[in-house]
């Protein structure tokens, strides 16, 4: 009883920030820049860091780096173990790997978000608020009223997809 009260004690005068364990972003901004081999900003480096926002757990194995897309403009960072977790950095200048193609959806054109995931896929209308090529990432909209600004990749003319894990 007494070791339990201990514990208790220990975990109420440990701030609540300590008890909770944090990947690095620093560490992830780091990872991609010996990956790609370019600074950050440069043109095949990570266009911005990682968002400080994100609240993702520790990756107790090393950090997973591959190319994502065709174009190489986006990097694929993952944590390879169970409950692990998966992002995407996109790149400065689209990577600097393949010349820039011409965009198959333009501003302000209608089109179906396809939101899929692991056997499941579901649609509906919305608006592209910037232009894209095949592959690249935009932001869209749906048509709902209220409804936020979504980034989605660009699949072919009048179609974008997110896809879940």
């Amino acid at each position: 009883m007494s070791r339990s009260l201990a514990l208790i004690a220990v975990l109420a005068a440990t701030p609540l920030h300590a008890q909770t364990v944090l990947a690095d972003l620093a560490e992830i901004d780091r990872a991609v820049v010996q990956f790609t081999g370019k600074p950050q900003g440069a043109p095949g480096g990570a266009a911005l860091p990682v968002d400080r926002r994100l609240r993702l757990s520790v990756c107790r194995v090393p950090l997973a780096l591959d190319w994502y897309g065709a174009r190489r403009d986006t990097v694929q960072v993952s944590c390879p173990m169970p409950g692990g977790w998966k992002l995407y950095v996109p790149l400065a200048g689209g990577g600097g790997q393949a010349p820039a193609a011409a965009p198959v959806i333009a501003r302000g054109d209608a089109i179906s978000v396809m939101v899929s995931g692991d056997g499941f896929a579901v649609s509906q209308p919305g608006e592209a608020l910037e232009s894209g090529a095949e592959g690249a990432w935009i932001k869209v909209r749906t048509l709902a009223p209220g409804a936020p600004a979504l980034r989605a990749r660009v699949i072919r003319p009048g179609l974008v997809g997110i896809d879940l894990p």
